[in-house]
């Protein structure tokens, strides 16, 4: 499939797949959108504790960066898990900017860890954030009451319909420990109505620029 690097609305690059129309981050703000998704609707519900993501989609790195940037400021201990089924190329990594966009220079070192280190280890890109990168398929994913956040972030349910069933949000149900929450950028209602039928209670929220909704899913104790 053909691959090409753009620049989103808030000047910061993503990848899209020309075949599909898809891109892997918002072309109204790929940072606008990742910031508003899993970090204002996700990660801040959390604060002064040691916390597990995982990640649906690790593609870019993006969530992950911006992850390792917040944290701290919320007190928190972070073990990250990052599924991605087929990782980018180093090519397509070096044409990314979002250390530049997010003055984030400091960090550039880390950011790079964050994709040179091997799959299938735990790498210790700090005293306070581990970073598990696997290689899967999501349904692959079997882990039980492991997790206290989701990040959701799989291509579109127009594009990748198998990737937003009952059966996918049932592993993830599983996955996240009670009272664990889910944050995606998608708000159809037929992905609201999956989760709802493995027993999320879900949330409709406003969306990042661009989108009119998004969705927050809780795992009530």
């Amino acid at each position: 499939m053909q691959r090409e690097i753009i620049t989103t609305a808030d000047g910061s690059t993503t990848i899209q797949i020309k075949d599909w129309n898809e891109q892997y981050h918002s072309k109204h703000g790929a940072i606008q959108e990742a910031y508003h998704v899993f970090i204002d609707m996700g990660l801040s519900l959390f604060k002064n504790q040691e916390l597990s993501i995982l990640e649906i989609g690790f593609g870019t790195g993006l969530n992950a960066l911006i992850t390792y940037l917040e944290a701290p400021k919320l007190g928190l201990k972070v073990n990250y898990v990052g599924v991605e089924a087929y990782p980018i190329k180093s090519e397509e990594l070096k044409q990314l900017n979002y250390i530049s966009e997010l003055k984030a220079e400091a960090f550039s070192t880390d950011f790079s860890l964050m994709h040179d280190s091997p799959w299938e280890k735990k790498a210790t890109i700090s005293d306070k954030f581990t970073l598990h990168k696997q290689q899967k398929d999501f349904i692959e994913i079997k882990d039980q009451k492991l997790f206290n956040l989701i990040y959701f972030d799989a291509f579109g349910a127009r594009v990748q319909p198998d990737l937003w069933t009952e059966q996918l949000f049932a592993s993830m149900f599983l996955a996240l420990k009670n009272n664990g929450v889910l944050v995606t950028y998608a708000a159809k209602g037929s992905v609201r109505r999956a989760m709802q039928a493995v027993g999320f209670l879900v949330e409709r929220l406003p969306g990042p620029p661009g989108k009119r909704e998004m969705l927050r899913a809780t795992k009530k104790a």
